[in-house]
């Protein structure tokens, strides 16, 4: 990482550090985030002007996913996707509860039915499965 990083100052507005770390594309949008109580610090919802520093953890829900992560540093600059993944390190419990979740969904869209294109017998199941027959 560059000079400015190591230099950075000691607190940093929560929603320029989540646009730094590249969690969401624009500052508007991390403040959106905010706002809707998709982002926690310590169990509480902060306001997008909350200055946090290197040590605090988050709970972010991004989509379906809730990643919890630790802020590594500090950085009011937006710069490459491997800069950005050294501001934080997600914890081990949040990833394999990412993964399990992950796993779910794919198992849960798949169903008992193949991808090819439902027969007859097949279609009728499926109305029977949703209460339609």
């Amino acid at each position: 990482m560059s000079d400015q990083v190591n230099n950075a100052p000691a607190k940093v507005r929560l929603d320029k550090w989540l646009w730094a770390a590249r969690l969401f594309k624009t500052r508007a949008l991390a403040k959106t985030a905010i706002e809707g109580g998709k982002v926690e610090i310590d169990g509480q919802k902060p306001k997008p002007g909350k200055e946090i520093g290197v040590g605090t953890i988050l709970k972010v829900r991004q989509g379906w996913d809730d990643r919890i992560m630790t802020v590594l540093k500090l950085s009011e600059q937006r710069r490459g996707a491997p800069e950005a993944q050294q501001l934080y390190e997600e914890t081990e419990e949040s990833i394999r509860e990412r993964q399990r979740v992950a796993e779910l969904r794919k198992m849960q869209s798949a169903g008992p039915f193949s991808s090819e294109k439902p027969n007859k017998k097949d279609r009728r199941l499926r109305q029977a499965m949703k209460g339609r027959f």
